[in-house]
């Protein structure tokens, strides 16, 4: 399993399909100089995740608890 289908998957498993809709189902996951990110539909900028896999996770976490979207 590649990294980014590691993070979508976590993704989906922490904020779930009732949670996330279409926003999770058209995320965009990339890697760039900086590290991870991620584009959600309807919002103008990346959100930066982390330079691994496991702090992707995390901040996906940290975003999801704060409602950014994600709840």
């Amino acid at each position: 399993m590649s990294e980014k289908t590691e993070i979508l998957d976590y993704l989906m498993t922490i904020i779930g399909e009732e949670g996330c809709g279409v926003a999770c189902s058209e995320a965009e996951i990339f890697k760039d100089a900086q590290g991870w990110k991620m584009m959600l539909e309807g919002f103008m900028a990346p959100w930066p995740l982390g330079k691994t896999a496991a702090e992707a996770k995390e901040r996906i976490r940290e975003y999801a608890e704060m409602g950014f979207g994600l709840s």
